[in-house]
């Protein structure tokens, strides 16, 4: 159940975390909702919990939730920076369909 962070993502998390060093770790999980059925979430906390898996790359933390695991197995967490605009990016190969703008998706 390998979840990797590319090493642009890492680098956006450092550049996050350092204006708000009160909530240093980056929590990526999956919810119900958006246009295909599942959508991803970002948020900082100051926290892990007990059960949190922690992937670290070059000074940035992202926690993932046991429950939301699953959805995420195989996953790279990549930022993109283009014309659209810049944010992060889940590549997915759970996912047999997302929408447009890559944040929501379904198995």
């Amino acid at each position: 159940m390998d979840v990797t962070v590319t090493e642009r993502a890492a680098s956006r998390i450092r550049e996050i975390v350092a204006n708000d060093p009160s909530s240093p770790l980056l929590r990526i999980s999956v919810e119900g909702g958006g246009c295909s059925g599942f959508q991803y979430r970002f948020d900082l906390v100051s926290a892990k919990a007990d059960d949190d898996i922690v992937i670290e790359r070059e000074g940035a933390t992202v926690l993932i939730d046991p429950t939301s695991l699953p959805y995420l197995s195989g996953s790279e967490i990549d930022f993109v920076d283009d014309l659209i605009g810049s944010s992060f990016r889940v590549k997915n190969p759970n996912a047999t369909a997302s929408c447009g703008c890559g944040t929501s998706f379904s198995i």
